[in-house]
């Protein structure tokens, strides 16, 4: 219950960043729902009914699916990529935009 609370939490959170207009809201706002979506795929594998990744024995109902974790951390590896992508376009666009309007008036 408490980690579909935090999901939900991180969403609307992101949603309420992403809609304002200055950039890097919006790239704080791709961050959270990274979050909610990184916690949403480790709830996936069920994180109630099993303990740790590797049990005390090789049994499936003792050990943790590796499968979502495996998710998780590409997840986390992609969306550290796509957010240098997005605040180095914040940071290259940002100072063009402002030249060329100083420029012309």
């Amino acid at each position: 219950m408490m980690l579909a609370l935090s999901v939900g939490l991180l969403i609307g959170g992101a949603v309420y960043l992403m809609l304002q207009r200055t950039f890097l809201r919006v790239v704080l706002g791709f961050v959270l729902l990274s979050h909610a979506v990184n916690l949403l795929l480790f709830s996936a594998g069920g994180s109630e009914r099993r303990g740790e990744p590797l049990g005390s024995g090789l049994l499936g109902s003792v050990t943790a699916d590796p499968l979502p974790q495996a998710f998780v951390l590409t997840a986390i590896v992609i969306a550290f990529a796509i957010t240098m992508y997005l605040l180095t376009l914040a940071v290259t666009g940002r100072g063009e935009s402002d030249d060329d309007e100083e420029a012309d008036g």
